[in-house]
């Protein structure tokens, strides 16, 4: 291994990653050290970045992240190994869905509770529409520890899904970018959310007719109402916003 400058492309990305962790911190949608948010190393199909297992989230800069090739090999030096579980999920997803530049999973109170109910997700709030007819399962194994179990997430997830809820487990979002990946997921977290307030109220719940539940997803893919003029990335208004969280004082920045 030796250490290299990363290029420009894949700096950027790292402190998007970074950024992410941080403010999967400052929402409070972390778990301690674990979970993870995982983003592919631009120009590659077989190596992604990762936390360093012990970090919490808050602390994680672009520098400290983790590069690992799909085999789990750790390709640069690094005084970090990466979560066991990290690898088993995050290397299923990046080496089936090409289109996956970023992973994010969770363990929030919300999805955790939600992916233990049957029902699973409801169509019973806007947050909740955007997820219509676009959330797939996958039955808990136990810890994601067994190699074996990646065949079977893959197969789960399929080649368009952008939302999973791992049963009795927690919840994972993916996209091209990591802006779109961590904005899928506060926004998945939000429906779960909303529904358990829901359902603790006791009342009945006013339905949504399929035809508009299917209108508003469609509405969210879109991304017009987020996208900037001459902008490929249709989360960029909302990211940058989001990124003025992390600008107040703090013992480091994320681009460190």
């Amino acid at each position: 291994m030796t250490s290299t400058t990363p290029s420009p492309s894949e700096q950027q990305v790292r402190e998007d990653l970074a950024a992410a962790y941080r403010l999967i911190a400052h929402f409070g949608l972390d778990d301690s050290i674990y979970t993870h948010i995982s983003a592919r190393v631009p120009g590659t199909e077989d190596q992604f970045l990762i936390n360093p297992y012990g970090l919490l989230f808050k602390d994680i800069t672009a520098s400290s992240l983790v590069k690992i090739d799909l085999e789990g090999r750790i390709l640069e030096p690094s005084p970090y190994d990466v979560n066991p579980a990290g690898f088993t999920i995050h290397s299923a997803v990046h080496s089936a869905r090409h289109d996956a530049g970023c992973v994010v999973h969770t363990h929030t109170v919300a999805g955790v509770a939600v992916s233990s109910l049957d029902g699973g997700l409801q169509p019973c709030n806007q947050w909740a529409l955007q997820f219509y007819n676009r959330v797939v399962y996958h039955e808990f194994e136990g810890i994601a520890l067994d190699l074996d179990e990646r065949a079977r997430l893959i197969a789960d997830l399929g080649p368009t899904a952008r939302a999973m809820i791992l049963r009795n487990h927690g919840l994972m979002t993916l996209a091209p970018t990591v802006a779109q990946a961590l904005i899928l997921m506060i926004n998945l977290d939000r429906a779960c959310r909303v529904q358990l307030a829901i359902q603790a109220s006791g009342q009945p719940v006013r339905p949504v007719s399929p035809e508009v539940c299917e209108r508003t997803a469609r509405q969210y893919e879109s991304g017009d109402s987020n996208r900037l003029p001459d902008s490929p990335e249709p989360n960029l208004r909302e990211w940058r916003g989001l990124l003025k969280h992390l600008e107040r004082p703090a013992p480091s920045s994320f681009r460190d």
